[in-house]
């Protein structure tokens, strides 16, 4: 399913110019805080689940994020990376997979549904842990030259 009518104007139109969003990919367990209304009411929404599937198709990219509820019922839902009623995104754990489409997970029924986390080591951990320390707290200053003059 593609959401139809978006394209590079129409964003900029809606005022969704970039979407600070952590990095996901397939498997990867998301938590989506959504804008919904319910008649003169509008309240924030958590929507956790892995990443199903994701098509990027330039302004229209979509991913789709699956999750398993009471009693076993799980639920699916599409939505457009570039929509204005998203609020954020949250990263919530690493999954361990090797398919872009996980479409057989939907034939999958109780604790087999659910996708295995990715373990990392201390070290790996202390190293993107360092890494994104990096990036937020010292963001790279321009080399300034100072020119100097002989007058005499």
């Amino acid at each position: 399913m593609k959401a139809k009518g978006l394209t590079k104007e129409t964003i900029n139109q809606l005022g969704v110019y970039e979407r600070n969003f952590p990095d996901f990919n397939i498997g990867d367990t998301i938590a989506v805080s959504q804008w919904i209304k319910e008649g003169d009411k509008k309240r924030l929404q958590v929507f956790q689940g892995f990443v199903l599937r994701m098509s990027e198709n330039g302004a229209s990219k979509t991913f789709t994020v699956r999750k398993i509820g009471a009693n076993s019922i799980s639920v699916e839902r599409i939505y457009p990376y570039y929509s204005p009623l998203i609020e954020s995104i949250k990263f919530v754990s690493k999954g361990k997979v090797r398919r872009a489409y996980l479409g057989y997970m939907r034939d999958r029924t109780g604790k087999r549904s659910r996708v295995q986390e990715l373990v990392r080591t201390r070290q790996q951990k202390d190293q993107i842990a360092q890494a994104h320390a990096n990036d937020i707290t010292a963001p790279e200053e321009p080399e300034v030259q100072e020119h100097t003059e002989n007058k005499e």
